[in-house]
């Protein structure tokens, strides 16, 4: 098997994104610190399809072979400049719960508020048609067909079930195209996005949002148009789990929420670290009190429970 075992237009914007996202990748180790069990296969994008490129590293693909399967697939979107490696003890914890997971490396370095004071109200649909699909159109980035993230992603569940028949990766596969039903996805900041985009797109079995969208049109006080799209996933089966303290703003966050959920009144509860979910709602809100880390605080281990609600709560 071919893997590897073992702008923004204000500068101090980004310039805070930077420092956020530096000190968030410092606090959480790469592979180190993955369950033991869990089996963790890297692979490198162009052993999937020689017209992919590497962006930052390798997919990484895991599942828990001593874990009983809920034959359910979480396919997880790291945020600006982030390795797919970054995340592989975030996806680790999921495989612990049954599920197989997959940290796709993808084309994500330019921050998603960079449309944010756009003169065009499109700004961000064109830029989360051209990551996820490959489409032109975006005056933002370029990604071709062979580099978005549909292409990506078909073709490393393709090479997982040729390439590791005993890990059950088949079961997220139909005639060749990705089986949205068994599929759960997810994503932090720029990644939530893109998460919530494909929700539109296919009716998955539900959509996890860890700090964002960003998609706010500041010059027009509103959610970027595509949020408002008819959605595949019925809009119960969006959770998302935001910081009180995000230097996106938790508001224009919450208002993106809104839309996508179909709802001016989602259920909405604050949570503690350590602590469980309450009711039944679809927006988890934390109090980080070191506002530099409150971005990636909804990724920190203290809040496992909250994922895992956010992942198996019953859906109505």
């Amino acid at each position: 098997m071919a893997v590897m075992m073992g702008p923004q237009t204000a500068r101090g914007s980004r310039s805070r994104f930077l420092l956020s996202l530096s000190i968030f990748l410092t606090l959480i180790p790469c592979g180190a610190i993955a369950r033991a069990q869990v089996k963790v296969l890297r692979v490198d994008p162009q052993q999937t399809d020689p017209a992919i490129r590497a962006v930052h590293g390798p997919h990484v693909a895991v599942y828990d072979p001593q874990v009983a399967s809920n034959h359910r697939l979480l396919v997880f979107f790291v945020g600006t400049g982030g390795r797919a490696e970054r995340s592989t003890w975030i996806v680790s914890t999921y495989a612990t719960w049954g599920y197989h997971a997959i940290s796709l490396d993808y084309e994500d370095n330019v921050v998603a508020v960079t449309c944010a004071h756009s003169q065009d109200p499109k700004c961000f649909d064109h830029y989360r048609e051209a990551i996820v699909l490959g489409a032109p159109g975006s005056g933002k980035i370029h990604v071709d067909r062979a580099n978005s993230i549909l292409n990506r992603l078909q073709k490393l569940l393709v090479y997982l079930a040729q390439h590791d028949p005993s890990g059950g990766w088949g079961q997220f596969v139909a005639n060749g195209q990705p089986n949205w039903s068994r599929m759960v996805v997810a994503g932090h900041s720029q990644g939530s996005g893109h998460a919530a985009f494909l929700g539109k797109m296919y009716k998955v079995d539900r959509v996890l949002i860890f700090s964002g969208p960003q998609d706010y049109l500041d010059n027009l006080h509103e959610p970027a148009p595509w949020q408002s799209r008819p959605s595949a996933t019925p809009p119960a089966r969006f959770f998302a789990f935001l910081s009180k303290k995000d230097m996106f703003n938790i508001h224009h966050q919450i208002a993106n929420c809104k839309v996508l959920m179909e709802t001016s009144k989602p259920k909405m509860e604050h949570v503690k670290p350590g602590k469980g979910v309450h009711g039944h709602p679809q927006i988890l809100i934390n109090d980080w009190k070191i506002a530099k880390q409150a971005h990636g605080s909804t990724l920190r281990r203290e809040y496992e429970k909250v994922w895992k609600y956010m992942a198996t709560t019953p859906l109505g």
